[in-house]
């Protein structure tokens, strides 16, 4: 009775598979319903900018005695954009069993994230104002700081992935590990987008 209960038809036992509710694999799907939070967050950060852009008359943007370098905004939204085409390059070459195309292309676009954080930590120290002066100064430095600390995270995370492809851990068959923070990378860009557009444009 006791080895039935082990093996059953010759097949050893063993516990079942879990179940998944979903099609998506966990790893995707977490990251997904991780950006959703963070466009939430977002959300409320554009809120409060739009709401003294529009509602409160007396605001004026940016607000006296605030000038915003939308040149060298310019010229990091271009850095920062780019990041994605190199990241894509690396997603791109180890899908293709690829693994220099790999290498230069998270290495590429960590010192593009990199140089686009230092620029933006310039930006801050000589706008000659602090974040508690204005409303207009703790909204620009909120919602550019929120976006900055995106750009810190994701950077972390690139940098796993930039030592991990050296060590040769992906392939054309395991590459999600390259996929899914390349996604959160995407967002950070697409999210700049809508910064740059509303803070430094509009």
């Amino acid at each position: 009775m006791e080895a039935a209960s082990i093996a059953h038809d010759g097949h050893a036992a063993h516990p079942p598979e879990a179940h998944r509710s979903s099609r998506v694999e966990p790893q995707l799907l977490g990251m997904l319903l991780f950006i959703i939070s963070e466009i939430m967050i977002f959300a409320a950060f554009f809120t409060a900018y739009f709401f003294t852009r529009v509602v409160v008359e007396d605001a004026k943007w940016p607000g006296p005695g605030f000038h915003i370098p939308v040149d060298i905004a310019a010229v990091n939204t271009g850095i920062l954009l780019s990041s994605s085409l190199t990241i894509h390059w690396a997603l791109t070459s180890i899908k293709n069993g690829n693994r220099f195309g790999l290498k230069a292309g998270m290495v590429s676009t960590s010192c593009l994230g990199a140089t686009f954080l230092s620029i933006q930590v310039n930006e801050y120290i000589h706008l000659g104002i602090a974040p508690g002066d204005t409303a207009q100064a703790s909204i620009f430095y909120g919602l550019t700081g929120l976006h900055g600390c995106h750009v810190f995270i994701g950077l972390c995370l690139l940098m796993f992935v930039t030592i991990r492809s050296f060590k040769g851990h992906y392939s054309p068959e395991q590459h999600r590990g390259v996929e899914v923070p390349g996604i959160y990378w995407h967002f950070v860009d697409i999210m700049w987008i809508f910064v740059f557009s509303s803070i430094y444009i509009l």
